[in-house]
Order: structure tokens, then sequence, then C-alpha cells
């Protein structure tokens, strides 16, 4: 009987445990002496840090990840960024499948009929989708980027390969993970390596029922489900703004952009404004941003991509909802429409708890590492956005921050990667009916 208490009942439960477990598992390996160069092996905080980073798909590092950890290492980060991609994609996908089954039978069939996408009943289907779906986009990136270091940086095959096959998967699952010190720097003004990251970054990051549906009725706009229409909507709105607000600011900056020909700036504006979308990337010096760059970058961090994909952040949908919600109110609506569909109240609740939560953490992780730590405000907290987006964008100050720092940012990778996929779940399943109602009564607002 003690035995069935201590199992996981709840579907928030099953995913934190296992993704704790992946993170456990890529612990004790990547503290292996044969992980990492040189004698002795990583410590554990160094081998923890990583670890999660990897399975959180985040890409922050406190050691240099070319550097420190072996051939052996490098396989061990990798494959914890595809379990960590892969497991967020099928779990959020499967989620789906569980919410659909705990509704009534008319909600399912009107579900069915709105969404015209994935069968909600076919779990075999949803994981066969999102490992053909990963695969076909790493393939076809691996590919590219491999015949450019062949070919135009003058790499072996092996290791031109061994480069495309790593890049590839680290961008499509929105890791930010590189072979070279300086990241992406030296790539900068190359359209050939920059642009296929960027595209697998991008499809990543909207998410597996977007990716469905579009595959299924690309010539059929109008009979998308309103999610695929947010996500799109919001990721071109926030690719375009990004890119002229980075870019624009950055443009005379020496130290960034400005030591770059016209083309190569207007490219890596874009480059950094797609791994502002929870990839992590870089191309330029973070450490020498206009602070109102770095303030720009927080929002469409914080903001992230689609939800079932490999982004992190609030994602497009919450935003998108509250966005609705301001004007609706703004406008006297009674209610909040979304491209002709009324969204339940359920939903706005939900959206609001998930940004409440989010920023409650931010702001205490944040004003924690200004007390134990001299870098400034705007560093800080966009450190601990990006750990909390999984972005892995950085001023620099990760591997400078003390031990206790570092723990912090474990756990706000770990909450920003599970926290709005599990409390969306929970929020959900929780939702029940009530055959009562309170007196209405309403307080003073503003």
């Amino acid at each position: 009987m003690w035995v069935a208490h201590l199992s996981p009942r709840h579907p928030a439960q099953v995913i934190v445990l296992g993704f704790a477990g992946a993170v456990l598992i890529g612990t004790a390996l990547l503290m292996l002496p044969t992980s990492k160069v040189g004698p002795g092996s990583a410590t554990f905080l160094e081998a923890l840090f990583t670890a999660t980073s990897a399975v959180c798909v985040t890409g922050l590092i406190v050691v240099d990840t070319p550097v420190y950890w072996t051939g052996s290492g490098h396989v061990i980060i990798l494959a914890l960024i595809q379990v960590g991609g892969f497991g967020i994609m099928s779990f959020a996908s499967l989620l789906g499948v569980l919410l659909a089954r705990r509704m009534g039978l008319r909600s399912r069939i009107s579900a069915a009929a709105e969404t015209k996408s994935v069968g909600f009943g076919d779990v075999r289907g949803v994981l066969l989708g999102v490992l053909r779906i990963t695969l076909i986009v790493e393939v076809l990136t691996a590919v590219v980027l491999a015949a450019r270091f062949l070919l135009g940086y003058g790499y072996g095959v092996g290791e031109a390969v061994w480069l495309g096959v790593f890049h590839s998967i680290s961008s499509f699952n929105n890791a930010g993970f590189a072979l070279f010190s300086d990241n992406l720097i030296g790539f900068a003004g190359d359209p050939w390596i920059c642009l296929p990251i960027c595209a697998a970054v991008i499809i990543g990051g909207l998410g597996f029922p977007v990716l469905f549906e579009l595959r299924r009725h690309f010539r059929y706009p109008r009979t998308w489900h309103v999610n695929t229409k947010l996500v799109l909507t919001g990721t071109v709105i926030l690719l375009v703004l990004g890119t002229v607000f980075i870019t624009a600011v950055e443009w005379s900056n020496p130290a960034t952009l400005g030591a770059l020909r016209p083309e190569e700036r207007l490219l890596a504006g874009f480059f950094q404004s797609t791994m502002t979308r929870t990839a992590g990337f870089n191309s330029v010096d973070f450490a020498q941003l206009n602070p109102v760059t770095l303030l720009a970058m927080d929002v469409l961090m914080f903001i992230g991509g689609g939800p079932a994909g490999t982004a992190g952040g609030l994602k497009i949908t919450t935003f998108g909802v509250l966005l609705f919600i301001l004007y609706t109110e703004i406008s006297g609506g009674n209610a909040v429409n979304i491209f002709g569909k009324r969204l339940p109240r359920s939903v706005h609740r939900q959206a609001i708890s998930i940004v409440l939560l989010a920023v409650g953490l931010v702001i205490s992780a944040t004003m924690f590492l200004m007390l134990i730590t001299d870098f400034g405000l705007d560093r800080i907290l966009f450190e601990v956005i990006s750990a909390f987006a999984t972005v892995g964008l950085s001023t620099g100050i990760t591997a400078g921050i003390p031990p206790a720092g570092q723990v912090v940012l474990i756990l706000v990778m770990f909450a920003g990667r599970l926290g709005p996929v599990t409390l969306a779940t929970a929020l959900a399943l929780r939702s029940k009916p009530l055959y009562y109602e309170y007196p209405k009564e309403r307080p003073l607002i503003g």
C-alpha cells in the first residue's frame, strides 16, 4: 500500500520526476573522468549545472563546452539535449491527449471538429509524429551545416559531419550549446551557417501541434486552430520587431554589429532576434550590447515561443491571450474573442496565473543574485530571464556567479522548462464545474 502512495499519479508529477531523473543520470555521466579533459573529473555542481542546462535545452554554461568536456562529454550533452527536447514535445503533446480524454463527449466532438489536426486519441500517432518531424528537420539542417563546414572552412569529413549533427540537434531543440569557445561569433556574417540554424530554431519553437496542422492543412488557413494562428502571427511579429530593434540600436556599436558589413549587420540582427526565441546561440558579444538592447531581449525571451515545442518562456499563446484580455477590457467588450472564437474564462485564469507565478520567480531569483553578487541589475535580470525562458544567452557572468547563485539558476532553469507545461496541465485538470455561486461584490480596481 505504501508503494502505491509513493507512485506518481498526476501527469505533472510524472513529467517532473522523469526530467529530474534524466538530470541526475546526466550529472553522473558527466562526472566520469572520461567526460572531462585532463586529470580528475568534473565537480558535482559543474556536472549538475551542465546536465540541467542540456536536459532543459537552455544552453547556459559554467565551463567552456568545447575545451572542458571531451568527445565523450559532448556526446553525453548532445544526448541529454535530444532527450530533453523530444521529451518536452512528446509530454506536452500527450498532455493534450489526456486533457481531451478528460472532456465530456460533446466537448471532445467539438474539439475534434474544430482542430482538424491532431488525433487526440492516437497516442502512438502523436509520438511518431513528433519523432518524424524531429528527424526530418535535424537531418536536413545537419546536411547543410556539414557541407558548409566541409567546403567553406576546410574541416575533415568526420569533423564536419559531427559539427553539423551537434549544432543541428542543438538548434532544433533550442538548446544553444556550441562546439566553439566564442559560440557562433566567428560565423556572424555567414548565411550558410546562420540561416539554417535560424530555420531549425524557428521550426522547433513553433510546437508540434502547429507543425502537424501546417503539414495537413497548409493550403487552408481558414481551418487552422486558434493556437496555430496565434503562434504563427506572434512569431512573425516578434521576429520582425526584434530584428528591426536590435539592428537599429546596435547598428553603430563597434563592439557588436558596427564591425560588420551592412548586409552582415542585418543577418546578425535577424539571427539574434531569432535566438531570443529561446535558442541561446550568439553571433555577437553580448557583454558589449547596449543596455536597452538587453532590456528588449528580456521581453522577447520572457514571451518565448509556441507551446508543445522546444521553446521556453511564457509562450506566445499565453502572451496573446493576455493581450486580447487587455483589448477586451479597454474596448468594453463582454467576451474575449480571438480570430472569431470565444475564449473560455478558465483560459483567462490559467494565463494570468502562469504570468504572475513567472514574474514572482524571476523577481525572487533576481533579488537573491543581486544580494550575493556585484553584477548590475541589467546583467543579472538578463541572466535570470534567460534561465527561466530556457534561452541560454548570457552576458558572460554565469561562471562568475557564486555556487549558491548557480544552484538558484539550476532551479530556475528546471522550473522554467517544466513549470508552464505542468502548471497549465494541473490547472486544466483541476477545473471542476461549480453548482453554486457566491454573491457578486466588486472591489475598487486601480
